[in-house]
């Protein structure tokens, strides 16, 4: 023990002699017994803190980790802030959960500590999508709601995400309100984690119906699906919670060809045949794409394990089947809508959309053509929400979308959404097969009238304690030496949205930038390339964000504009982290 810093010491005393199950000391012990040093550090040196998608960690014994504890102090702290904001009120919460191993055990555990405070809790009482609970906390009044969830994480990770009573994830001075509560609540002897039977009540098929429903009524191209309704669609939930809505979605639609992926089907926690049950790689679609290619399907489409994120495959040029990545089916989705309520006169001048400052500017340009209002937000969905909160009542939102593979049409939920999604992106595939076109086709038209925009993301991972001080110190370094080239282009602005401004490297001056704080750096190179820099707030990773533009003048020239697009952004990204 006396390699280990005294605070990590202290804390695995604590739980150790502390009121914490056999189970637990046990696994903590045998660490000990190993002198497994590295581990013990990263399960204890600090506590699990809400980040931009609340609390996510691997899971196991320790402060650092989730269990049993550290999600009962999270919830604990939770109560806490909602008994001092909503006073003599009636406080009802929703609790769900996905597939993930231990979801299930979390999820009883959470709603067990709402109910032991009083609180009354619907609480799913099987597996469901996370835009569900969002749906859910508003139409059932609800001041709060958790999902148990740590989306497409590896299998190792489980996660908690908290959302306020406008069905959106807290953001400031909320989040950091509850933060504060949960760090006040010390030791595990002050969470209440016995259950109360009457605080607790079990939802289900009849939130379903109510927002299959209502999810229905936003469609906006029916008489193109039923002249399409065959068209040949592969689902996959990659072994998730998608399985529970998202094909119900579809047929309400009127799609009547949607072929599931069976080995994928089944909800498990183990994600068997992935690597990753993330919709963004590849590989994670590779059943999905062996059965696109077998029955000769029009669209693929997989949802990740809660269900808020959707990866599609198409067809090119050539009948091969390529994934779209987070920018270009948002920009089509987003095309698509503002272009069908463009032709069906239903743009009046109130509508808007939003996304966030590391998607696409594509999708201003897309916004600025149909006259159609713009909002950016920081990244993260739970800003997106923000602002459909604010403006609830005053404008229509149409529809938003970020990079990373998520997505929502209508005002239904505060979250992405990739139950919606799923359905609008068939219903959308459908509209231009109406009019001969494929989505692919779409794609390049898209590219021709606003320019051909392409990013990429890069990530780069640092575990524990030593990763974290690695991208802080990586961070510092942009900020005290701006790069003064990339790619081959001299870096002309500098925004950073820590210290809220932006400056012009070239003169010095700068300007204020009216975000909430938030650890992102954007370069700005002279000939419009976007360059961001982020620490990820529930990944030990620090992601970089490359946005390059040319334009398209004939499709045929797709490809090799493709690949120089692709050559100018590596250079950027070797000059960035060389």
């Amino acid at each position: 023990m006396q390699t280990l810093e005294p605070t990590v010491s202290n804390k695995i005393d604590l739980w150790l002699n502390g009121s914490y199950d056999p189970d637990t000391k046990a696994s903590i012990q045998s660490l000990i017994d190993a002198q497994s040093h590295v581990e013990l550090t990263d399960s204890f040196y600090r506590d699990l803190e809400f980040g931009t998608g609340g609390l996510r960690g691997t899971m196991g014994p320790g402060t650092n980790r989730v269990n049993k504890y550290t999600i009962g102090a999270a919830t604990q702290g939770l109560c806490n802030y909602l008994l001092k904001k909503y006073p003599g009120e009636e406080i009802k919460v929703a609790v769900a959960h996905d597939s993930r191993n231990l979801s299930d055990y979390l999820a009883k555990v959470t709603a067990e500590v709402f109910s032991a405070n009083g609180i009354h809790v619907y609480f799913f009482k099987e597996l469901r999508p996370t835009p569900e609970l969002s749906f859910a906390i508003r139409q059932l009044g609800c001041k709060s709601g958790v999902m148990l969830t740590a989306s497409h994480n590896p299998k190792e990770y489980n996660g908690y995400k908290a959302y306020g009573a406008d069905g959106g994830q807290f953001t400031s001075p909320d989040d950091r309100m509850v933060m504060d509560e949960v760090a006040a609540v010390g030791s595990i002897d002050n969470v209440k984690f016995e259950r109360v039977d009457a605080n607790i009540e079990l939802i289900g098929e009849d939130i379903d119906r109510l927002y299959l429903d209502k999810i229905t009524e936003l469609s906006v191209s029916q008489d193109a699906i039923k002249r399409q309704h065959d068209l040949k669609i592969v689902y996959s939930p990659i072994h998730g919670t998608g399985i529970t809505l998202v094909p119900k979605a579809l047929k309400q639609f009127g799609f009547t060809n949607v072929a599931i992926v069976e080995e994928q089907a089944t909800p498990d926690g183990n994600f068997p045949t992935v690597v990753y049950p993330n919709p963004e790689e590849k590989e994670a679609l590779t059943l999905a794409l062996a059965k696109a290619a077998e029955i000769d399907a029009d669209l693929v489409l997989a949802t990740d394990p809660d269900a808020d994120r959707v990866g599609i495959a198409v067809k090119n040029d050539k009948g091969e089947f390529i994934l779209l990545n987070g920018n270009q089916t948002g920009s089509l989705l987003i095309n698509y809508m503002l272009s069908v309520w463009e032709e069906q006169g239903k743009l009046t001048g109130n509508e808007y959309i939003v996304s966030t400052i590391v998607t696409t500017p594509l999708i201003i340009d897309i916004a600025r053509s149909k006259n159609v209002e713009f909002f950016e937000t920081l990244t993260g969905f739970k800003w997106i929400g923000a602002i459909m909160t604010k403006l609830q009542g005053k404008k229509t939102f149409i529809a938003g979308g970020e990079e990373s593979y998520g997505y929502l049409v209508g005002d239904l939920v505060r979250d992405k959404d990739a139950v919606v999604s799923c359905a609008f992106i068939a219903e959308m595939t459908a509209y231009y097969k109406d009019k001969g076109s494929s989505l692919y086709e779409a794609m390049l038209n898209m590219y021709q009238e606003y320019g051909f925009y392409k990013e990429k993301l890069v990530s780069i991972t640092m575990k524990g304690k030593s990763g974290a001080e690695e991208i802080k110190a990586m961070m510092q370094r942009f900020r005290t030496n701006t790069p003064a080239t990339l790619g081959g282009s001299r870096v002309v602005a500098l925004k950073d949205y820590e210290l809220g401004k932006q400056t012009d490297v070239l003169t010095g001056t700068s300007q204020v930038l009216d975000y909430p704080k938030s650890d992102v750096l954007q370069f700005i190179t002279e000939d419009g390339c976007i360059i961001s820099a982020r620490p990820s707030g529930t990944e030990p990773k620090i992601k970089f964000y490359c946005s390059v533009k040319t334009d398209l003048n004939d499709k045929n020239e797709f490809e090799v504009k493709n690949r120089m697009q692709d050559e100018k952004i590596d250079k950027i990204m070797a000059d960035l982290t060389a």
